[in-house]
């Protein structure tokens, strides 16, 4: 029994990466996938105008740039689009109850959803990691928190973009995204 031409492992045919499609994606497109990754119209509208990007560290490298040049009406826009990570839903109430006042206390002295990249932290430690991330920034003057929010959202926009281009998911489920429709 014989099969159907095989073509050698140097020969197979080409896929297109998800950053060949969205560089080659109409101008409307990228930028709607950029404003759920980055939260911000100038933001993605930046990363749009400088397609294409010949890999993916060129794409972060200049993600990471334009965050450093927001203004504080574009760090607000981005902060805005940004809620509370969702807790398990076998946290304990207490759990629930301190996350939630204590993200009511941050909103109330900033004016905006607390950030943090949680990273490589373990699903079972992020509710710590959260409380303690809130009630040491509570002590932080505006501007100081500021700068630390933006850092913050640069490092979630970073790995929503490169869980994203990777191919393994898209920005309204990777690392502490809310969850969609919210």
């Amino acid at each position: 029994m014989t099969r159907g031409p095989t073509l050698p492992a140097h020969r197979l045919p080409y896929l297109p990466k998800p950053l060949d499609a969205f560089n080659a994606a109409p101008a409307d497109e990228a930028r709607a996938l950029l404003l759920h990754c980055l939260r911000s119209l100038r933001w993605s509208r930046r990363l749009t105008d400088h397609r294409p990007y010949p890999d993916l560290d060129s794409l972060l490298a200049a993600a990471d740039e334009a965050a450093y040049d927001l203004s504080p009406g574009d760090l607000a826009e981005a902060l805005a689009g940004e809620s509370l990570a969702d807790l398990p839903e076998d946290a304990y109430s207490a759990a629930h109850m301190a996350l939630s006042a204590a993200h009511a206390a941050y909103e109330a002295r900033f004016g905006h959803a607390f950030v943090i990249y949680l990273g490589d932290t373990h699903p079972n430690e992020a509710i710590d990691h959260i409380l303690e991330g809130i009630r040491s920034r509570l002590t932080n003057d505006p501007e100081e928190e500021r700068v630390l929010a933006a850092d913050e959202l640069r490092r979630l926009a970073r790995s929503r973009l490169a869980t994203y281009l990777r191919g393994a998911g898209n920005c309204a489920t990777s690392p502490n995204a809310p969850a969609p429709g919210k």
